[in-house]
């Protein structure tokens, strides 16, 4: 993958219903994202037969009229193409080896989880010495973005297959960009989760100084969003931190503090420094030490709040 790929237009923004692909739609991993794909699936007339390792989640999936396979070799038996949405890489080769097992000559799986591109990279040779395509396709947007279909997919890879693929992905995505090479959207994402990592921590830290100044949360909220210091997730999480609700995550911590991670050796490997994201990477850190890995990214608000001693870094 080579930094810098070509970046394409905005493709594909989706107004009204677009119709059934021709057969199901394979969807394996149903967490936080996949489920709420899944909904917009069904809901827009798609068939989807998905797997998942929680078996709460698939029976979530069967009562709402999905169909369940027991492996990832079973849904791409069925389905034509598959969408992943998994949490670590272990899970993205295990998977990836699981449906190029099926042997489907033309399948196409767009991945949309957020791993480093060496793992993506794997994923793809697995499929394609099997006669299948992966395309590499990261979604920009909270959890709760993807319940309202307010995500974006940030797709890269072959576009033929990426255009076989774009009925699946407009179903459950605000907007579809084919940003050009395999690779390409899994820089994108580094470099837009860069800035949420960051607006997290920035939102954090302006409810805080607000707070402590007697300002009332409602009233910060409320007036920062009518001015320039508005984002999206100042009211996304800013909306969390005013009722003081981490449960349950839209986006975890630990979410943050693995992307983090990526994103600083990525940055590493092309030498760009990132002063700003490593000034919050310790908010992530002490976050994960006061119990907060499994909460919403707005539980920084808590960080903050603390008593400056319990902050500062031993000598």
């Amino acid at each position: 993958m080579t930094p810098g790929a070509p970046v394409g237009g905005p493709v594909g923004l989706v107004g009204g219903p677009v119709g059934p692909v021709g057969g199901p739609v394979g969807l394996v991993g149903l967490g936080i994202m996949g489920s709420a794909m899944w909904r917009h699936l069904l809901d827009r007339g798609h068939p989807v037969v998905g797997c998942d390792v929680d078996p709460a989640r698939v029976r979530d999936l069967e009562a709402a009229g999905g169909a369940v396979a027991a492996t990832p070799r079973k849904v791409a038996e069925r389905a034509d193409v598959v969408v992943t949405s998994l949490p670590t890489e272990a899970a993205a080769r295990e998977v990836c080896a699981g449906l190029a097992g099926a042997g489907r000559a033309g399948l196409v799986v767009a991945e949309t989880s957020t791993l480093p591109h060496e793992a993506k990279e794997d994923c793809r040779r697995l499929l394609v010495d099997a006669g299948g395509e992966l395309l590499d396709c990261p979604l920009s947007g909270t959890g709760a973005q993807a319940l309202v279909r307010d995500v974006v997919v940030l797709g890269s890879g072959d576009e033929a297959a990426f255009e076989r693929a774009r009925p699946a992905l407009e179903a459950f995505a605000r907007s579809v960009r084919h940003l050009g090479p395999f690779g390409a959207g899994s820089t994108m994402k580094l470099v837009a989760n860069l800035l949420v990592a960051v607006h997290n921590a920035a939102t954090a830290e302006a409810f805080a100084l607000g707070q402590a100044a007697g300002l009332d949360p409602r009233q910060i909220y409320d007036t920062i969003r009518d001015g320039a210091g508005n984002s999206v997730i100042f009211e996304k999480r800013g909306a969390l931190m005013v009722d003081r609700r981490w449960e349950p995550p839209t986006a975890k911590v630990s979410m943050f503090v693995k992307d983090a991670a990526l994103i600083a050796e990525f940055a590493d490997r092309v030498g760009v420094l990132t002063p700003v994201l490593q000034a919050t990477r310790p908010l992530y850190d002490r976050a994960v030490e006061l119990g907060l890995a499994s909460a919403d990214a707005a539980a920084l608000l808590e960080v903050l709040e603390a008593p400056a001693a319990a902050r500062e870094e031993p000598a």
